[in-house]
């Protein structure tokens, strides 16, 4: 009786030992692929007038990364996905690369994709790690466009302020060109989001956070 006891002690730990392995890479394996998705919406894209910010799928990706991944992994992925811009392969709006994006006029809303990613775990979690219903998962999209506009709005406006080759804007032209026209966009983009999140958040949830 005791040996077979310990058989089953043994063939529970290793069983256990296998799913926290499989959970590993399926995290590991979830950075990379977050940042792939992101890079797909980025490149689909209208330019406005007349600054040319485009109009982008971008924030759907980070706002899918946010939901799925947590704040760690959703980090982890969206600091892959800036810094392959930043060497040099096309992933930012429109397929542009290179420092000079993240330092340009659309850089405040790279940099407020790393600091978003918090906000959507933090809203949608229950104590018990389960899932909120779908209007916490709205609102958390909301939330990380939010966060994202807070960081670019002002950023736009520092950088046409110090850039004398580049139009002088003020706050109220800022907001307008820089958060109002991409209202509807942030709706659509969020709703998708939120049927998503219904539909595919729960399984995630437990496989990777």
């Amino acid at each position: 009786m005791m040996r077979m006891r310990e058989q089953t002690n043994a063939e529970d730990q290793a069983l256990q030992r296998a799913e926290e392995q499989e959970r590993l890479l399926l995290r590991l394996a979830s950075i990379p692929l977050m940042t792939l998705i992101i890079i797909i919406c980025s490149h689909i894209a209208i330019p406005t007038s007349p600054l040319g910010i485009p109009i982008t799928m971008q924030t759907l990706g980070v706002l899918l990364c946010a939901l799925a991944l947590g704040p760690r992994l959703g980090f982890a992925s969206i600091v892959l996905y800036i810094a392959m811009g930043i060497l040099g392969v096309g992933v930012f709006g429109e397929g542009e690369a290179g420092l000079p994006v993240l330092l340009g006029q659309t850089g405040g809303y790279l940099l407020g994709f790393l600091f978003c990613q918090p906000v959507a775990h933090a809203m949608i979690k229950r104590p018990n790690a389960t899932i909120r219903g779908w209007l916490a998962i709205f609102a958390a999209g909301i939330a990380v466009h939010m966060v994202v506009f807070l960081f670019g709005v002002p950023w736009l406006h520092w950088i046409h302020t110090i850039d004398e080759h580049a139009q002088a804007l003020s706050w109220r032209e800022s907001i307008e060109l820089g958060f109002i026209v991409f209202i509807p966009g942030m709706l659509l983009k969020t709703g998708i989001a939120t049927v998503l999140g219904v539909l595919l958040l729960p399984s995630v949830a437990k496989r990777i956070w």
